[in-house]
């Protein structure tokens, strides 16, 4: 059973949690007592989030991009004026584009690394004192089985991926003794905006239909579905409890067996 009081007084800060995984992950977290701060880059859907999340004085929501280095100083001290110091940090914002590596250019591969590595890794960096001093934080990057294995036609995104894995395994090792954990959740596909978008992309390439598209990604997953949101946010939950103190520097897989 949940412990409704397992994160009281904690404050959470979840990228890109207007909708998603995120979205999943902000209800998850405050079912577990924590005050949160939700960010997106669209005021509207931020707001439409604040309504199905209802999560009352506990819910906070900061509009920002994490692929624009001021965004992540505006973004954190806009969180610390409502809630206060940051306990559990979600790198969750993330983006994914595809391309066959020859026509790959500059702007995707720079946008592939700046939205899904080099945000989590400015957000990590800018949390770090106030945990450290502390003694206690949890940090959860939510990177892709892309980061454990390879996939066609998204090397940027493979790249930027294995880099969140690179950083998380990193930074377990400097933290091991300051209280602060680090590890990373790799979703295999997931119903999600991101991956409708990839089934889009599918059909109008190939000329399937949609069953023959979400075929195709299912296909992955030797479960024979596509991963919840839901699912991906229980395993952060889980990761951001006191009793968790111990798993640090891992990446676990929510793929329904993938092998990665």
């Amino acid at each position: 059973m949940r412990d409704a009081n397992a994160l009281q007084d904690r404050h959470a800060l979840v990228t890109g949690g207007g909708k998603g995984i995120g979205l999943a992950i902000a209800r998850e977290l405050l079912a577990l007592g924590a005050r949160v701060t939700i960010t997106g880059r669209t005021p509207s859907t931020l707001d439409r989030a604040r309504v199905a999340l209802d999560g009352g004085d506990r819910l906070h929501t900061v509009t920002g991009d994490v692929a624009e280095a001021e965004g992540v100083a505006t973004t954190l001290d806009a969180a610390r004026a409502a809630f206060g110091r940051v306990d559990l940090l979600i790198n969750n914002a993330g983006q994914a584009a595809s391309a066959a590596a020859g026509k790959t250019d500059d702007a995707l591969w720079a946008r592939m690394l700046d939205v899904n590595l080099t945000g989590t890794f400015r957000f990590c960096r800018a949390v770090l004192p106030e945990m450290t001093a502390a003694g206690w934080g949890r940090i959860v990057n939510v990177a892709s089985t892309a980061g454990l294995r390879g996939y066609g036609y998204v090397a940027a995104y493979c790249a930027a991926k294995h880099g969140v894995i690179g950083i998380t395994r990193a930074l377990a090792l400097e933290l091991a003794t300051t209280g602060v954990t680090v590890n990373a959740v790799c979703p295999g596909y997931t119903e999600t905006d991101i991956v409708r978008d990839t089934g889009d992309r599918i059909m109008q390439k190939t000329g399937r239909d949609e069953a023959a598209a979400r075929a195709e990604l299912v296909k992955f997953n030797p479960q024979g579905r596509l991963v919840t949101p839901e699912e991906v946010a229980e395993a952060v939950g889980w990761l951001c409890l006191p009793g968790s103190a111990s798993i640090t520097g891992q990446a676990i897989a929510v793929a329904g067996g993938e092998v990665t």
